[in-house]
């Protein structure tokens, strides 16, 4: 899928969209990109490869239907310990025109790690080690990792990075945290450092840059930084990408006008339960506000279309927007 800009890469690093489940699918990526402009690159949330000799299911195939990402440079991520099953999506991928596959070893969720999957491939390392020499050799398409940096503790990372190292991957993008942490805490920029210093693959840096102070704490830090990307602070605020670049801050009638197009997509896909997906776009998107708590009760008990359409009237005509818009746990 190619890019329709010159996205922000050459004003500084290259920036991408994280995945993040029920958030960054491909309708956020399509509207957000046509309303703040594309970024240099966009993941999928994590999808399940099917089962060798199937496609993928309905809502993964809308994910990589090549349609819905016209535009835009898109890599689908997979979440899977299962080589075989990797190798055959990949192949379905490259068929479709992807250029890259990325394989989810990051995700957190204790639902997700107790089958060994996400982070928890992180926790047998020679199973990891056997599958990514598997993948990297058969794919057709390169292949690049999203990785936290243990499980624990931060002193797991010297030999999960040294396992890493000995693979061939299009890029190892680093959340410098451990599974247990969740999204609580400071990530580690040490972790990061070090994998920039040893690593003989590109590498990427993820976690926390909610303003233009954060990355320019980090490039002043590693000024060798090459890709950032950018999760809760572009869902919090949408002109994250564009503020990074030089470009202009958000202002209330482009988050309002960003919000209906997202919103009436959403309804025309989903009918009444584009409630309940927007109200997951407002956990973060309140912190766009000076006053977020107003925000979230606004919105947290509306159950219906009507009730939704007059509460985020009332916010966005009487709500002000941050002096420096911005995630941060409410």
């Amino acid at each position: 899928m190619q890019k329709t800009n010159a996205g922000f890469g050459s004003r500084g690093p290259l920036l991408s969209l994280a995945p993040m489940e029920g958030l960054t699918g491909h309708t956020f990526r399509r509207i957000h990109a046509a309303c703040f402009g594309a970024l240099d690159r966009y993941y999928t949330p994590f999808l399940t490869p099917p089962r060798v000799g199937s496609s993928f299911g309905k809502r993964d195939r809308g994910e990589v239907d090549p349609g819905n990402n016209a535009g835009l440079d898109v890599v689908p991520q997979l979440l899977t310990k299962n080589a075989d099953e990797f190798v055959w999506a990949a192949e379905l991928l490259a068929k479709m025109g992807y250029r890259e596959v990325n394989l989810n070893v990051g995700c957190p969720s204790g639902t997700v790690v107790s089958k060994g999957k996400g982070a928890g491939f992180l926790r047998s390392l020679d199973e990891l080690d056997t599958f990514l020499g598997e993948v990297c050799r058969r794919s057709p398409i390169p292949v690049s990792v999203k990785t936290r940096i243990g499980i624990a503790e931060d002193a797991e990372y010297d030999e999960i990075l040294a396992m890493f190292r000995r693979h061939p991957l299009a890029e190892l993008i680093v959340h410098p945290r451990v599974q247990k942490d969740r999204y609580r805490g400071i990530p580690r920029w040490k972790p990061y450092g070090e994998t920039l210093r040893t690593a003989p693959f590109p590498v990427a840096y993820n976690g926390d840059i909610f303003t233009c102070g954060d990355m320019d704490a980090l490039l002043a830090a590693y000024p060798e930084t090459r890709h950032v990307m950018l999760g809760r602070g572009i869902l919090a605020n949408p002109a994250l990408a564009r503020m990074l670049g030089g470009g202009p801050a958000l202002t209330l009638a482009e988050l309002e006008g960003f919000h209906d197009k997202l919103f009436c997509t959403y309804e025309a896909e989903m009918g009444g339960n584009a409630v309940f997906r927007m109200k997951e776009w407002w956990f973060y998107a309140k912190c766009s506000f000076a006053d977020p708590l107003s925000v979230h009760r606004a919105v947290r008990k509306v159950r219906t279309v009507k009730d939704y359409r007059a509460a985020t009237e009332t916010i966005f005509r009487n709500g002000k927007l941050a002096d420096a818009p911005g995630f941060r746990a409410t």
